[in-house]
């Protein structure tokens, strides 16, 4: 099992491109379900961050390939 604090530390990579998409900063969970529903990044637009921390990327909790030690890798295009 893994703790919601370690995916917390884990660079989130797209698969396709290779590109960092950032850090985890939120999870949605489905309490009736008891299952995970997605996660929640920062998405940094342009050189200035400071004036875009209101924009995140979601992705479903299925577009995550694999969890390794260091990296979450995740399919980015599934959003689409």
């Amino acid at each position: 099992m893994i703790k919601a604090s370690e995916l917390r530390d884990k660079d989130v990579i797209d698969i396709n491109t290779g590109e960092k998409l950032g850090n985890i900063i939120d999870i949605e969970v489905n309490l009736e379900e008891g299952r995970v529903e997605g996660i929640v990044i920062p998405k940094e637009t342009s050189f200035f961050r400071f004036f875009n921390k209101d924009i995140e990327i979601y992705l479903l909790w299925e577009s995550i390939k694999k969890i390794g030690t260091d990296v979450i890798l995740v399919d980015y295009k599934l959003q689409y």
